[in-house]
């Protein structure tokens, strides 16, 4: 199906910002290995030369005073720079084509995580429940490439205050640390610490601990199948559902499709690239994307799994992941669908304001969450 016409001038903007990236990667390469050019013997003071005789100087006008810096701030760093722009674009998504969410009830508490960081959760509380009667529930991890989002962000706060409104269901958004100050499994230490707090704490939050689910988007989407895995292996919690949305399930790349990226006419050689960077910032060594916490595809059994619903875009070079990934679970006798919303982006759950599409979606989410 051809590309939606909402996303044409995007995705102008998107390739200009690619072809961005890789010519600054290209140029920053070619000046790393072309050779330094030695000073003359004269220039650099060695002892037994004559340096040139020096030009007479020129009296230079005196300075104009530098405007002083507020004390106590320093520059921004490169990858700081980068998460306040993508703040910022993100508070403009959610004004200019996506929807705010209804103000419910919600509460922040600090998880720790033995090892790691402790981390942070937002539990959203639907104005629909029943005082007295134990509610659903649903752990949330957010995308972002591992390196940046959050759970401050606008448009992943506004769609927790959506769907939780919308299905009844108490949701529990995970804070999980970014890459590259924090690499695997940082993340997963710390969606499982999540996972086993809201189940301790189920009486006091008010929530059912036999009907609790895992949702996650895009590297929150991987990082929710790997909780499944890990909950399997470890402590084998009730799990009523998983709810994955444009998962990266192989950071291996083996099921990247660039025929996707090539529909857009973005070179193969841009989205591999955009595509390992993730994958390095994430793990550091990029040899344990074949350990199955960080590729939850590779892991030798998918049995003993909760019931999966999966939802990939067309246009999306992730969008074999979450179709294997599908494929795999119903081998290994795990009930999933695998739901591929045609002429739409990876990101395409952002834009509820602007794109019936993205409206759908989020229907199909609110009902998987009203199974639970």
């Amino acid at each position: 199906m051809p590309l939606d016409p909402f996303f044409a001038e995007r995705l102008r903007t998107h390739r200009r910002y690619l072809l961005r990236q890789a010519w600054r990667s290209v140029t920053s390469a070619v000046a790393e290995r072309m050779p330094r050019i030695p000073r003359s013997p004269a220039a650099e003071g060695v002892p037994g030369t004559a340096p040139s005789p020096a030009p007479a100087p020129v009296p230079a006008p005196a300075p104009t005073p530098a405007p002083a810096k507020p004390a106590g701030k320093r520059p921004l760093t490169p990858r700081e720079r980068h998460r306040k722009a993508a703040l910022a674009w993100d508070r403009q998504e959610l004004r200019t084509v996506g929807t705010p969410g209804p103000a419910i009830e919600t509460s922040e508490h600090v998880v720790p995580v033995p090892g790691y960081p402790d981390v942070r959760v937002r539990v959203y509380r639907p104005s629909t429940l029943v005082a007295g009667e134990p509610a659903p529930a649903c752990l949330v991890l957010g995308g972002g490439a591992f390196r940046i989002g959050g759970i401050d962000y606008p448009t992943a706060d506004a769609a927790c205050r959506r769907r939780a409104e919308a299905s009844g269901v108490v949701l529990v958004a995970v804070d999980y640390s970014l890459a590259p100050e924090h690499r695997y499994p940082t993340q997963i230490e710390q969606a499982y610490a999540a996972w086993e707090w809201l189940h301790g704490e189920a009486a006091t939050l008010g929530v059912d601990p036999d009907r609790v689910g895992i949702s996650g988007s895009s590297a929150g989407g991987n990082i929710a199948a790997v909780l499944t895995l890990m909950n399997r292996d470890r402590a084998r919690l009730p799990v009523a559902a998983q709810i994955l949305e444009v998962p990266v399930t192989d950071l291996t790349g083996r099921f990247i499709d660039l025929r996707a990226t090539y529909a857009l006419g973005i070179p193969a050689f841009i989205a591999v690239r955009e595509l390992v960077s993730v994958a390095r910032t994430y793990l550091g060594d990029r040899s344990r994307a074949h350990e199955s916490y960080a590729s939850p595809m590779r892991a030798d059994s998918l049995a003993d799994l909760p019931p999966a619903v999966i939802l990939t875009a067309e246009y999306d070079p992730l969008r074999s992941d979450g179709a294997a990934y599908a494929a795999k679970l119903r081998r290994a006798g795990v009930e999933a669908s695998a739901t591929r919303y045609l002429g739409v982006t990876h990101d395409t759950p952002i834009f509820v304001g602007a794109l019936p599409a993205a409206r759908r979606w989020e229907a199909e989410v609110v009902a998987a969450l009203r199974r639970i």
